[in-house]
């Protein structure tokens, strides 16, 4: 739901619809890092009261990616390439293992199930929309982690992955092509967990973690 076309949103879930339009906002580049957003504005680009966006907003607080500004509304926060760096450090000392045991546990036909999620993140670079990407990039890293069967080591890793999708203060021209070579990485990474390469699974995941939107 872009920002700039006001659309209306359904009565049910509508603070959960107000969030995931804030969410991909954020990762679209829509909300700029550095200004502050009240709640009423918002509402109106967004085709709803303010109330679901404040809640909304909060939670978003709750996330690091806000901050409130009293009497104002929120801010959203300026994040630094050392910030991006910390995260991937993080979700590789997370993940890196867990890729590994799945590349030596989980049957080699089972990664044919995660196709279908790989070409999706591909055509999502291939549109050229961050925000559909993130969406995509994200679902495909939600599955391959839940094959380790731990639910709070994928909520984990979702949210920082969420974090490093978050937009830099100066971040730098992103190009359709950066998106689709990054979507690339997805099945290269399918062809080496089910070929059992421990050596290009790791290589794989530790760079990817430092490509375009990752």
């Amino acid at each position: 739901m872009p920002l700039d076309t006001p659309r209306s949103v359904r009565r049910h879930s509508v603070r959960g619809q107000v969030l995931d339009a804030l969410r991909a906002a954020l990762v679209g580049g829509d909300l700029v890092p550095g200004q502050v957003y009240s709640a009423p504005a918002l509402g109106l680009r967004l085709g709803v009261s303010a109330t679901p966006v404040r809640e909304a907003m909060q939670q978003l607080a709750v996330e690091g990616a806000v901050e409130v500004v009293p009497n104002r509304g929120f801010r959203v926060v300026e994040r630094t390439p050392r910030e991006l760096a910390e995260l991937a450090e993080v979700r590789a000392l997370i993940e890196v293992p867990v890729m590994l045991r799945l590349a030596r546990t989980v049957p080699a036909g089972r990664w044919a199930g995660l196709r279908p999620l790989a070409e999706a993140t591909a055509a999502a670079a291939a549109h050229g929309d961050i925000a559909e990407y993130g969406e995509a990039d994200r679902a495909f890293h939600r599955a391959v982690l839940g094959l380790a069967g731990n639910e709070q080591l994928v909520a984990v890793a979702d949210d920082l992955h969420r974090r490093s999708q978050w937009p830099l203060v100066s971040p730098p021209a992103l190009r359709r092509a950066d998106l689709v070579a990054d979507a690339a990485e997805h099945g290269a990474l399918l062809d080496a967990l089910a070929a059992g390469d421990l050596a290009v699974v790791e290589s794989l995941v530790r760079e990817h973690f430092t490509g375009a939107r990752d």
